[in-house]
């Protein structure tokens, strides 16, 4: 069993690492931020640097900004060495990694939300949840017809809409043949989701995905 993460001591923001509480500073940008909109790595056995996408593995966290640039600026440079204080292997196409493990972690918590029942997938049943004022996240295939996407769009103006996944990504995930239209109901596991897929936002290369906010403000 994977010890919980350690974090270095107060003032370590400063020092470009871990930080107290929720916010860590990206080592790229100095930018501080929550934990939820970062990407964690450590140095693992043999000095490899490792994503820690769930932020739980052992030893002293160094992050980054969820995006393609910022990961590739760390890459290109030596501050992955410099945070470490020693040598540390970094494995080719390292940000495609994190996409890839990102990617995997939504539509796991996608397939966990079907199996607790609050998923609808396909385009009327996607709608009579939005009508039902029940869904919390709209999910939409990036190669779905732009007429459906504006009817689903037009119906939900303040739910967070996630635009990200090809439609076989989401049909594996729920085990089904064919889907473009998703809707998830409320709680922790639509919180959740929300929050990788903002992550993963920053990460995915391709057709241009977006990740709308909610009216309220909410980062998806």
């Amino acid at each position: 069993m994977a010890r919980a993460a350690r974090e270095s001591g107060p003032g370590s923001a400063q020092k470009g690492g871990d930080a107290t509480g929720n916010m860590r500073r990206c080592i790229v940008s100095g930018e501080v931020s929550p934990r939820e909109r970062l990407v964690r790595f450590v140095v693992g056995p043999g000095r490899r640097l490792v994503p820690d996408i769930a932020g739980t593995l052992p030893g002293r966290g160094i992050w980054l900004s969820a995006r393609r640039d910022v990961i590739n600026t760390a890459c290109a440079g030596s501050l992955f060495q410099r945070s470490a204080k020693a040598e540390v292997v970094i494995g080719e196409n390292l940000a495609d990694q994190v996409e890839h493990l990102l990617a995997g972690r939504c539509l796991d918590l996608l397939g966990l939300a079907k199996r607790a029942g609050i998923v609808a997938a396909g385009f009327e049943k996607v709608t009579a949840m939005l009508d039902a004022g029940k869904a919390a996240v709209l999910v939409t295939a990036l190669e779905s017809a732009e007429g459906g996407r504006a009817k689903l769009w037009a119906l939900a103006p303040d739910l967070p809409l996630i635009d990200l996944f090809r439609g076989e990504e989401l049909a594996a995930a729920l085990g089904r043949g064919h889907v473009m239209h998703v809707a998830l109901g409320h709680g922790r596991l639509a919180t959740r989701f929300q929050v990788e897929a903002g992550r993963l936002a920053g990460l995915r290369s391709g057709a241009a995905p977006a990740v709308r906010e909610s009216t309220a403000g909410e980062l998806v």
